[in-house]
């Protein structure tokens, strides 16, 4: 999952979703969000817009009334996706756009089914069920869902190539991971029952956390046209960090976010030697909810404890 820069020291101002940002150097993107009163985006310029049309919970005629209502961001920090209000769908919009319902997803269902996982570009939206496998997949671009593959309920979601063209789900039973295209046709079924989590642009190598979780801090690389995998690396990081998510960008460079004792921290992981280098640090916000961009429906640094 990626990630924008956000200094925690930035002036936050209130503004309407219609309002402009300030002019920037670079675009302004989506920081944060996070979940006061309402729902709120933290931009990259330190602006603060309100959503007060998204859902915070489930209402009292859902299925489970009171369950947190999916908030996500997309990696890039452009797109954002909410439940809304009115009518109760699931809906996709950019800080300047209009929206756009998802159809076939709605609040009626959360806790038994809900949005979990958004591409990086957000255009492809995954959702999970609290039975095994999954629910719709819901390719934004082309404006359709589709069933899981096959229609059967025997898959788990792993992650999307950092250019979400492909799609990496594991299938329960024999534990082989097949490597989907947007239309979920298979492009490349994996020889090995490794379980990777994370998928390179090459839509062939594959990275998988050592050890049990949460506590592991190895990795090791996965060749899914042949199965074979690479020695395990030893990730360097501080003493009390463990690896949360794992992730490829689109140059290829591993990924690690970790939680800290303030928030967050994010790191390039060397393949070979496991040193890493700090990208950014992100200090948690006094709310009890916040959401990354790239985040899935529930990270280890969500709540606030």
């Amino acid at each position: 999952m990626r990630l924008r820069t956000v200094l925690a020291t930035l002036l936050l101002t209130a503004v309407p979703l219609g309002g402009q940002p300030a002019a920037a150097a670079t675009p302004v993107t989506i920081a944060y969000a996070q979940r006061t009163q309402t729902w709120e985006l933290v931009l990259t310029n330190g602006e603060v817009v309100k959503v007060p049309e998204a859902l915070a919970v489930a209402p009292h005629d859902a299925v489970n009334p009171g369950a947190r209502a999916a908030f996500l961001v997309s990696g890039d920090g452009r797109h954002f996706f909410y439940f809304r209000k009115s009518d109760g769908r699931f809906t996709e919009r950019t800080l300047h756009g209009k929206e756009r319902a998802i159809r076939d997803i709605t609040v009626d269902t959360v806790g038994e089914e809900w949005p979990s996982s958004v591409s990086y570009d957000g255009g492809f939206v995954v959702t999970g069920t609290s039975a095994p496998g999954l629910g719709v997949l819901v390719d934004l671009r082309k404006g359709r869902s589709l069933p899981p593959p096959g229609g059967t309920d025997t898959w788990n979601f792993a992650g999307f190539s950092p250019d979400g063209e492909r799609l990496l789900l594991q299938e329960y039973g024999d534990g082989r991971m097949t490597v989907f295209d947007r239309g979920l046709r298979a492009r490349l079924r994996s020889k090995t029952r490794l379980w990777a989590t994370a998928l390179a642009n090459d839509y062939v190598t594959a990275a998988e956390p050592v050890g049990p979780w949460p506590a592991s801090r190895k990795l090791r690389l996965v060749d899914l046209r042949t199965g074979k995998a690479s020695g395990t690396v030893t990730v360097r990081l501080p003493r009390g960090q463990r690896i949360d998510d794992l992730d490829f960008d689109k140059a290829g460079h591993l990924v690690v976010r970790s939680k800290t004792t303030t928030g967050v921290a994010v790191y390039r992981v060397s393949k070979t030697t496991g040193a890493v280098t700090p990208l950014r640090t992100m200090v948690r916000p006094d709310v009890k909810v916040w959401v990354l961009p790239g985040d899935d429906e529930y990270e280890p640094w969500a709540e606030k404890k």
